[in-house]
């Protein structure tokens, strides 16, 4: 099974980028599905359902969020609706939304997708080591499950690296998200899960996070909050991820960072 992850989706400039070159990374890496992280691409700041739908019409089969997945309030209720939309796991599980999925793909492999928000310096949630436990005691790779996908939306690298040592050899992949650049560590842990600290976003890199400059060179200088964080809105790339899996254990076979202007 060969799996895409495309990291946090910024704004307009992110969706146009995923847009014109989702078909591409699809045959190019002869992907058996993509996943792509929305946490940020309407306006900067969560998913409408509107956008959520362009995404599946280009080719997205999952879209994970993060701490913003409540941002734009259309969605909270399309989040019960479909099921292809995953919002963080450690969240309360009267939260709306679903915080696990598992997809049988056109070739009859099962994938289990979950997401979980870290705690350093984020909100103050559940364990997400915990929640994790909870979720894996249904699934063991190589039984009743062929891949299973882990995307840790987290601002500590100590805690996403923690996390994929946690879960090294339970799960196929751990792929850290939040942060927005991408990390020079993708690799294979000891017991064979596929990690990367943050796979980077699909977005304007001629920017601040994918905002423009101005606003945050403000702050930084001045503690001047007045200018709004504006979103880019051309010149997006893509980064992302492809993961090689061994259908008959679960473990990663390959991991490879992608870069697309």
């Amino acid at each position: 099974m060969k799996i895409i992850y495309c990291g946090d989706v910024v704004g307009r400039a992110g969706r146009d980028a995923v847009y014109n070159n989702l078909s591409l990374i699809r045959e190019k890496y002869k992907a058996d599905i993509i996943i792509i992280n929305v946490e940020n691409a309407a306006h900067g700041f969560g998913i409408t359902p509107g956008i959520a739908r362009e995404f599946f019409d280009y080719g997205a089969d999952a879209l994970t969020t993060g701490n913003h997945v409540w941002q734009q309030k259309e969605i909270i209720p399309f989040l019960d609706e479909n099921k292809k939309i995953i919002r963080p796991l450690n969240y309360p599980e009267t939260a709306p939304g679903h915080g696990a999925i598992e997809l049988e793909l056109p070739n009859g492999k099962k994938i289990l997708i979950t997401q979980v928000l870290g705690r350093v310096f984020m909100d103050n949630i559940d364990n997400p080591a915990f929640a994790l436990d909870k979720l894996l005691k249904n699934y063991t790779l190589g039984v009743n499950i062929h891949a299973i996908f882990v995307d840790v939306h987290a601002e500590s690298t100590s805690e996403k690296l923690s996390l994929g040592h946690y879960l090294d050899g339970r799960v196929s992949i751990v792929a850290g998200t939040h942060t927005h650049i991408p990390t020079a560590d993708a690799h294979i842990l000891n017991n064979g899960t596929a990690y990367i600290t943050d796979v980077g976003m699909c977005g304007n890199y001629d920017s601040v996070l994918g905002f423009d400059k101005q606003a945050p060179i403000d702050r930084l200088c001045q503690r001047y909050n007045g200018n709004r964080l504006e979103v880019c809105r051309t010149n997006g790339s893509v980064w992302g991820i492809v993961v090689e899996i061994n259908d008959y254990n679960g473990h990663a076979l390959k991991i490879e960072q992608f870069h697309l202007p």
